[in-house]
């Protein structure tokens, strides 16, 4: 009785071809060269988005910028004037306003204010030493008192005085340090330089211009 064998046949595939190992370590390392050029984009992408970060805050945040000073509204107590003398005195409130438009806080050292009369100086107030904070500004209510014991005899106070408006000036020096992240610190000085023009009728102030 003749024995039946059987044979094993390799099934093949469906389309009738058969995957090389060669060709499957092809396919691998292209895989790996892909992932490989995905990965070098998105640091790519990630340096070119930090470069963008730090330009703008360099531009923005990291810029320092000059504080200013300025006289806030001023308020008559007093104002006396004699053209014939020729003489005036007056008294009056007023603000010093510190205004820091940095990221960061402004401290500055103790200053003065000081009021002229066409260059000479005719009063003084102190400003103590103190901070304004980031984007912020530092209000320092003082009291005013200006007359003309300085003023030289060859004064042209008198027409000035018959004209009924009396223009005084205020001028402002600062010095402080700019503080940004803790870590950097920029010298800036604070400056102003206003014109104050007071009506001697109304004995108030009719005009008031900073720079």
């Amino acid at each position: 009785m003749a024995e039946k064998t059987d044979q094993a046949y390799p099934i093949a595939p469906a389309n009738g071809y058969t995957r090389s190992d060669g060709e499957s370590l092809v396919s691998e390392d292209e895989l790996k060269r892909k992932k490989r050029i995905k990965l070098f984009t998105y640091i790519g992408i990630f340096i070119v988005f930090q470069i963008i970060v730090m330009t703008v805050l360099g531009l923005t945040v990291m810029k320092v910028k000059t504080p200013k000073a300025r006289l806030g509204e001023i308020n008559v107590q007093t104002l006396n004037s004699v053209s014939a003398t020729p003489s005036f005195d007056a008294k009056f409130t007023t603000q010093i306003r510190i205004k820091n438009t940095n990221w960061g806080p402004y401290k500055f050292d103790a200053g003065s204010a000081t009021f002229l009369y066409q260059g000479v100086t005719i009063g003084q107030v102190a400003i103590p030493k103190s901070k304004a904070g980031m984007l912020s500004t530092k209000k320092i209510n003082v009291e005013v008192s200006v007359d003309t014991n300085a003023l030289p005899s060859s004064s042209t106070l008198g027409s000035e005085l018959n004209s009924g408006v009396l223009t005084l000036t205020s001028q402002v020096q600062l010095k402080g340090k700019v503080e940004l992240m803790l870590i950097m610190k920029k010298n800036k000085n604070a400056a102003m330089d206003c014109t104050i023009a007071f009506d001697l009728s109304s004995k108030m102030v009719k005009t008031l211009h900073c720079k």
